[in-house]
């Protein structure tokens, strides 16, 4: 796990830039730092030491140096990749997964990526022919971001390493901040910095004479196999056995992040690592530790837990902000950051339960109640009807069930999160951020894909293009390498995947119970309580801190801060804390989302991020 950096640009390839650029992400890769420069591109690696510790040193060239690559990510079945290529004449230097991708690229070209099992972003300089080569792992678990102007061409893990050269115009995308508040995190292809764009996850790019190409490598249909359930069950703990066995091979101590949730709790009752780690709140819906340090207890490994303060959680908000690269307002990457950081203490690697809910059906949104099955018996037109009605009543019990029962899923499902709606975010932004810009917009073009397909399934495949890269795998990559740990997430592995696009609808959500079909795999190794028990996430008590006097005075200091009013109509804001610090209406995820990203503007446009990163 590390993180590279690095331009191409004719009139100058300087030592001093790339270094810079480097060290910017040096959190991503502490223990070496190398580089590579021709006249043509300079290349900047930061490593964090996991498989073939002595030889395994970035950027790696083939034999006769006309191939150079920098790659962040794992390869597990980099072993039999490895046999393949040395059957068809190809001589390595050293054990790492790194070379395999290289002899892979020159045995089939682009064509080497879907062969790769594992977590990637990397980029190979191909110097005989002067082409750049990109690729992003299947679900984006591994970050890749690119930049173009006139004269430049970069790319790099995260995009702060692109602030300490020169041909970089740090501008902000206004498109970007009304999507922000509806999703809560940056949601559009280009990012919050103007001219900045993500490499999608299954996606590779090319760039050569000026050019830039992208294309993808991976797409995914979902078709119930109609297979028994006590088959389906048994295929999926041994693939899911399978998957954590590749996961687990390191040459340094591999951990594991616990909560009471039943994912966590497989991944490390297969596992078996010496040591767990939790992290919670001092409020009993909002700390699972107790839960973490029985199952430990159970299992007879080691569990260390650390209780998250108020004062923590004020730091850490802004220190998510400046890792995250973007504004982003998921409570839980305060949570991650402490425990990645009580992980660090003691490991490089640990092991963690993302992607179970969007495989298998597990959020709550997946789950319809048999009222709303019911009601949307009732005729379309009369539900239109009493749905409009319903928008003109204030606040009061059932008015947005009214409304969601008579809208089509695609005019209200936009993933696990919904903070402003397309009128409220216009309302409360100036003139000049308002846009015509809808959340449709975003969704659109993926539920164009699944047409025809159940409801269930488009929100899981909407999820597992938007809701899944864009925010529960980035704040996994940025709070992780902030402490230059290294994340692996067993149930996104290709394999795992292909298998679980097969699974009937009744086996993923099941009369009340979500996560059906894994749920009654996991009894067969995890205690009963845990197999059963309903998905929490990760509970911030953020709506209680912002009623104590500290928090609610930064909140309120910087929403009354003149740049704010470039952005936002501050009596509207103050209005919104006004409301939720004296007990009138339950503002807190609003307050949350806006909070954050004017720290994060703070930080990356009123102070000078080259001086000021932590």
């Amino acid at each position: 796990m590390c993180g590279f950096t690095g331009y191409i640009n004719k009139k100058d390839n300087k030592q001093q830039t790339i270094e810079l650029m480097s060290n910017m992400i040096k959190h991503r890769g502490p223990d070496d730092y190398q580089s590579y420069i021709d006249e043509d591109i300079a290349l900047g690696f930061r490593r964090l030491s996991i498989i073939d510790l002595q030889n395994g040193i970035q950027p790696m060239t083939n034999e006769d140096d006309s191939i150079i690559i920098t790659f962040n990510g794992e390869i597990y079945n980099f072993q039999e990749l490895r046999k393949d290529l040395i059957a068809k004449g190809h001589k390595f230097k050293n054990n790492s997964d790194t070379e395999v991708i290289i002899h892979g690229y020159e045995e089939y070209k682009e064509d080497i990526v879907p062969k790769l099992r594992g977590m990637f972003a990397f980029v190979i300089w191909d110097k005989k022919n002067k082409e750049l080569f990109g690729a992003r792992d299947y679900f984006g678990i591994k970050p890749f971001y690119y930049y173009q102007n006139d004269d430049t061409f970069m790319f790099s893990s995260e995009i702060k390493s692109f602030l300490a050269n020169e041909d970089f115009h740090k501008e902000m995308n206004k498109q970007a901040l009304k999507t922000y508040l509806t999703f809560q995190y940056s949601a559009l292809d280009e990012t919050f910095f103007k001219g900045v764009y993500r490499l999608k996850p299954g996606h590779y790019l090319k760039y050569k004479n000026h050019e830039l190409t992208i294309k993808p490598y991976f797409s995914f249909d979902y078709e119930e196999s109609h297979e028994r359930l006590d088959e389906v069950i048994k295929k999926m703990n041994n693939t899911l056995k399978t998957s954590v066995e590749y996961h687990k091979i390191s040459d340094v101590k591999v951990g594991a992040f616990l909560s009471g949730g039943v994912d966590s709790s497989y991944i490390t009752t297969t596992l078996m690592p010496d040591t767990t780690y939790s992290v919670g709140f001092n409020y009993d819906f909002f700390n699972e530790t107790t839960d973490a340090e029985r199952l430990s207890e159970l299992i007879k490994v080691n569990n260390k837990c650390k209780m998250i303060s108020l004062d923590e959680f004020r730091e850490g908000v802004k220190k998510v902000q400046y890792y995250s690269d973007e504004p982003h307002a998921n409570l839980s990457a305060v949570a991650l950051y402490y425990l990645s950081a009580l992980a660090r203490q003691d490991v490089k690697v640990v092991l963690s339960g993302e992607g179970a809910d969007e495989l298998y059906g597990g959020y709550d949104l997946y789950h319809e109640t048999n009222a709303f099955k019911k009601y949307q018996k009732v005729p379309k037109f009369i539900r239109k009807g009493v749905g409009a009605l319903a928008t003109l009543l204030p606040e009061v019990r059932g008015k947005h069930f009214l409304i969601r029962a008579s809208q089509n899923l695609e005019d209200y499902y936009i993933g696990q999160a919904f903070i402003f709606n397309d009128k409220e975010s216009n309302d409360i932004l100036t003139d000049n951020y308002k846009t015509n810009i809808s959340f449709k917009d975003v969704t659109k073009p993926y539920y164009d894909k699944v047409k025809g397909k159940s409801d269930l399934v488009k929100k899981q495949f909407l999820d597992m293009n938007l809701w899944l890269p864009n925010d529960i795998l980035l704040k996994a990559d940025k709070m992780t390498m902030a402490n230059s740990l290294e994340l692996r997430v067993p149930f996104l592995d290709k394999v795992v995947f292909k298998e679980s696009l097969t699974l009937d609808d009744d086996q993923k959500v099941h009369n009340d119970i979500t996560k059906y079909a894994f749920r009654l795999a996991s009894e067969e190794i995890l205690p009963e309580e845990w197999s059963k028990r309903k998905k929490k996430g990760f509970p911030v008590p953020f709506a209680i801190w912002l009623k104590e006097k500290e928090l609610y005075e930064d909140v309120k200091n910087i929403f009354e801060s003149d740049f704010t009013k470039e952005f936002f109509d501050t009596d509207k804001l103050n209005t919104l804390l006004e409301q939720h610090y004296h007990n009138k209406k339950n503002n807190a995820r609003k307050i949350y989302t806006i909070y954050c990203f004017l720290l994060w503007y703070k930080q990356y446009f009123v102070d000078d991020p080259l001086k000021n990163a932590y």
